[in-house]
C-alpha cells in the first residue's frame, strides 16, 4: 500500500507579517524623503483579503503597496528575482513572492495564486508586467481576466502617480518631486462576475490607466536626460538611429539633432523645434515607426553592437555567467553573442520571447533555455524587444498588430 503523499507546506507564514512590519518601518522614511511619496492608507481593508491590481512606475512600487495595506501581501514577481541563488532563497523565506515567467503563459503562477488565495492571503499584481518607459500605463495582457475570475476576490485598484517624473525607467537616478499612491476603487466579486471577459478587461485597463505626458509637476535633477537612449532609438529626421545623452540634453548621433528634457517633463528642441512635447508622444511615434517598418529594407549587417555580460538562467535556481565581456549584435532577424572566438546565434524565428527586466537587461527564451544579456549603461533594450516583435508580427502575417512586447 502506497504511503499518502505529503501535504504541501503552507504558503502563508506568520513571519511574513513580521517582515511586512519591519520592511514598512525601514522603507517609510526612504519613500517619504527620497521619492516624495505620499501613500494613502487603505482604512477600509477590515481584515479582508484582496486582489490588488496596480499600475507600475518605479522599482519601489511593491513597497508603496505594502505601505497602504495591513498584514502580509503576496506579490507576483518576475522569475529573475528567484534566480539569484542564496539571495533568492532569503527573499522567498522572508516574504514568499509568487514567481511568474514574463511574456509566457505560466500555469504554475496561476496555481500558486489560487493556493495563496485559498489560504486567505492578499495577492498583489502589476498587470502590465513592465514598468512604463514612456509615462503611460503599458500594455496589459487580456489573460489577467482569467486569473481575476478564478480567484473570485474583491479587486482593490491601486494607482501610483508621479512615479515617471521621480524615477523614469530609463534613468539611473531619482529626481526630487512628488508622488502619490492609494486605492482608488474596490470592485466586489458580485459586481464583476457577470461581466464578459472583454468588459472586465476594459474595466481593468481603465482603472489602471495613467498618462504622465503633461507638465503636472516639477522634478528636479542635475542630469534629467541622462540614459534616455535606453528607451529611444527613433529620430524624426533619420528614422532608426542611436542617441547619446548628457545632463539635460539627448542628441542623435546621425544627424546631430538635440533635445532638452526640462524639469516639468517637457521636451524642447535645442537647435530647431522638436515635434514632440513629451516623452509619451515621442514613444508613441517610435512605436508607429517600428510598426510601419519594412524589415526587408534593413541591411544584412548589424543594426547595433553592444558590449555585454552574458549569462544562462536556471529558472528559480541560479545564473551562470558564460561570458564576462561579449559583443551583442542586433540584426533584423536575429541576435548574436560573440566572445572568445565563439558566436551564439538566436534567430527570431526560433526563440519564443525577448523581454526586458529592470532598466535594460534582456532575457532570451530559447526553447527550454533562458539566457540574459546584462549590458552597458547606454544599451537600448527597447529596440531589441520592438524589433523582435515586429519580426514576429510580420512573419505571422499580422503586420497591423501594434503590440511590440511592452
Amino acid at each position: 500500500m502506497k504511503k499518502n503523499a505529503k501535504k504541501p507546506k503552507k504558503w502563508l507564514r506568520f513571519r511574513h507579517k513580521i517582515m511586512r512590519n519591519v520592511i514598512r518601518a525601514a522603507i517609510f522614511p526612504h519613500a517619504y524623503f527620497k521619492y516624495g511619496m505620499r501613500v494613502k492608507k487603505f482604512k477600509e481593508q477590515n481584515h479582508r483579503q484582496y486582489l490588488i491590481l496596480s499600475n507600475h512606475q518605479t522599482a519601489f512600487d511593491q513597497f508603496f503597496v505594502g505601505m497602504a495595506f495591513k498584514g502580509a501581501t503576496y506579490y507576483v514577481a518576475s522569475e529573475d528575482l528567484f534566480s539569484n541563488g542564496f539571495i533568492s532563497k532569503v527573499i522567498k523565506h522572508l516574504v514568499a513572492p509568487i514567481p511568474i515567467k514574463k511574456q509566457t503563459t505560466d500555469v504554475r503562477a496561476v496555481m500558486d495564486c489560487m493556493r495563496v488565495s485559498k489560504e486567505g492571503g492578499t495577492i498583489a499584481l502589476f498587470p502590465e508586467g513592465n514598468r512604463t518607459y514612456s509615462g503611460k500605463t503599458e500594455y496589459i495582457k487580456p489573460s489577467v481576466v482569467r486569473l481575476v475570475k478564478s480567484l473570485k476576490l474583491p479587486i482593490a485598484f491601486f494607482l501610483i502617480q508621479g512615479g515617471y517624473g521621480v524615477q523614469p525607467r530609463w534613468s539611473s537616478k531619482l529626481r526630487k518631486g512628488r508622488m502619490t499612491a492609494g486605492v482608488t476603487r474596490v470592485v466586489e466579486y458580485d459586481e464583476y462576475k457577470t461581466l464578459s471577459d472583454d468588459q472586465l478587461y476594459d474595466l481593468i485597463c481603465k482603472e489602471l490607466y495613467v498618462d504622465e505626458g503633461k507638465a503636472d509637476g516639477v522634478f528636479k535633477s542635475k542630469t534629467p536626460a541622462e540614459h534616455m537612449e535606453r528607451a529611444y532609438y527613433y529620430c524624426p529626421d533619420c528614422g532608426l538611429s542611436q542617441f547619446e545623452s548628457k545632463k539635460d540634453v539627448i542628441a542623435c548621433t546621425k544627424c546631430g539633432r538635440r533635445v532638452r528634457y526640462l524639469p516639468d517633463k517637457t521636451l524642447v528642441g535645442v537647435d530647431k523645434p522638436f515635434p514632440y512635447s513629451f516623452t509619451t508622444e515621442w514613444y508613441d511615434a517610435q512605436a508607429d515607426y517600428m510598426n510601419a517598418l519594412d524589415l526587408s529594407t534593413l541591411p544584412e549587417t548589424p543594426l547595433r553592437e553592444d558590449t555585454v555580460r552574458f549569462s544562462q538562467i536556471f529558472l528559480y535556481r541560479k545564473k551562470k555567467l558564460l561570458f564576462k565581456k561579449a559583443t551583442a549584435r542586433l540584426y533584423k532577424d536575429k541576435i548574436e553573442i560573440a566572445a572568445k572566438g565563439k558566436t551564439l546565434s538566436f534567430p527570431f524565428d526560433r526563440i519564443g520571447a525577448v523581454t526586458v527586466l529592470g532598466r535594460n537587461k534582456i532575457n532570451l527564451y530559447d526553447g527550454n533555455e533562458v539566457y540574459q544579456i546584462k549590458p552597458n549603461e547606454r544599451f537600448c533594450a527597447v529596440l531589441y524587444v520592438h524589433l523582435y516583435y515586429r519580426f514576429q508580427n510580420v512573419t505571422k502575417g499580422e503586420e497591423h498588430v501594434k503590440f511590440l512586447g511592452l
